[in-house]
């Protein structure tokens, strides 16, 4: 979904260089520099205004969390949750998340979520999918053997194209849950919402898996 271009955005991120980054690739193989504390990095791709990946890096202080976004005007809002709270344990990256492995290395990133993705519903698009093969080549590259793929969406079309791709990728299922929000209190409880999840579960079913990627 675009969000309307905002003016002061891209002010405010070149003012806010200690959460903000707008050239990654710079940080190539250093991101653990942009920490106070070493830690197991954490990415998001597509965080939008960042509730998730702002209420991940509150709720484990003990790990490293990076959000990736394209847009400026919600990468900024992202950046005002994150300068309010004052967090330690959380960048946020002006880019295209797509192609992780230009300003990541090997193993530098030990989890990757994937949270309410465009579902590129037309067959001429499927490529463009977050999930699908080139992409999940891309992530590979970039975590360490046997690391996990979170996945979340309310598109049950694009659920089951991303079931089929990880599963021919090779990948293994932790975990398909097909009603994450009607999963138990304890499942529930553990989940981080995203704005989009908290604006959209009780329209229907959120769709959930956990993969690990082969050696």
């Amino acid at each position: 979904m675009r969000i309307r271009k905002k003016k002061w955005a891209m002010p405010y991120l070149e003012d806010h260089p200690e959460y903000a980054i707008l050239k990654p690739d710079q940080y190539r193989g250093k991101w653990a520099t942009r920490f106070s504390h070493s830690a197991p990095i954490h990415v998001e791709i597509g965080s939008g205004k960042g509730q998730f990946i702002i209420g991940m890096a509150q709720k484990h202080p003990e790990l490293n969390f990076i959000g990736i976004d394209l847009q400026d005007a919600v990468l900024a809002m992202a950046v005002q949750k994150a300068v309010a709270a004052q967090l330690p344990n959380v960048q946020l990256v002006l880019t295209d998340g797509g192609d992780v492995d230009d300003f990541f290395t090997k193993g530098e990133v030990d989890k990757l979520y994937l949270n309410f993705s465009d579902p590129w519903p037309k067959k001429r698009h499927t490529k463009r999918r977050l999930t699908s093969p080139r992409f999940l080549a891309s992530y590979q590259q970039v975590l360490p053997d046997q690391a996990e793929l979170e996945f979340k969406t309310d598109n049950r079309g694009l659920f089951e194209y991303s079931l089929v791709s990880l599963n021919n990728f090779g990948m293994q299922f932790e975990t398909v849950n097909l009603d994450l929000h009607h999963s138990g209190p304890a499942i529930v409880q553990e989940n981080v919402e995203t704005e989009y999840e908290q604006k959209f579960k009780e329209k229907g079913p959120i769709y959930k898996l956990v993969a690990r990627f082969g050696a």
